[in-house]
């Protein structure tokens, strides 16, 4: 856990990932300490494809958002305006770095220990929550993005199965309207939306 959290110094092992996601091309900077160093995960991948596009908005915040796949993704498919945030500063960089390397505009990048530098309301919140985080920082990130979602606003998440997936939709039930999007190779793509 500590790897991805704590800003402890790692040996750095920079590579470079080519990914082909909804039929373009990207280029991705990945290197130790980060999540999913060797390239895209399965869970984020079917995330990005699973995405309702028509109904992102034009203001999205990729939560945990590691060396940035998820909204450097959206921002290329959507041309709109994208806020990405980690804990993690060697995270921070490569996403910044990335950010650059696929040509994005209107997308920043900065550190925030979950929303604690968050200071405006998207129209969607897009994560692939840091498990390894626990379960106390994972709940933080999902029952408290209601309140950092505009009126119509939309939470976009995947989990594992075995990672609790079924009692967490049951917690979430209770905040939000849930909608299992996507059930492959026991991930669960799930939007939540509130009234």
């Amino acid at each position: 856990m500590g790897q991805y959290f704590s800003n402890e110094k790692l040996p750095s092992n920079v590579r470079r990932c080519e990914e082909f996601i909804l039929g373009r091309n990207f280029t991705f900077y990945t290197d130790n300490g980060v999540f999913s160093k060797d390239g895209l995960d399965f869970g984020s991948r079917l995330l990005l494809e699973c995405i309702p596009i028509e109904e992102v908005g034009a203001n999205i915040l990729d939560v945990g958002c590691g060396y940035g796949v998820l909204g450097i993704v959206i921002n290329k498919i959507t041309k709109c305006s994208v806020d990405m945030i980690d804990v993690n500063l060697r995270a921070i960089h490569l996403a910044e770095r990335n950010i650059k390397e696929n040509n994005c505009s209107n997308i920043r990048v900065f550190e925030s220990n979950c929303y604690a530098n968050i200071n405006k309301k998207y129209s969607c919140i897009i994560t692939n929550p840091p498990i390894r985080a626990g379960k106390k920082i994972v709940y933080e990130i999902l029952m408290n993005a209601i309140n950092y979602l505009e009126k119509d606003g939309i939470l976009l998440l995947v989990i594992r199965k075995e990672q609790g997936a079924k009692s967490l939709i049951s917690d979430l039930e209770k905040v939000y309207n849930v909608e299992v999007l996507e059930r492959k190779k026991g991930f669960f793509i799930i939007k939540c939306t509130f009234n």
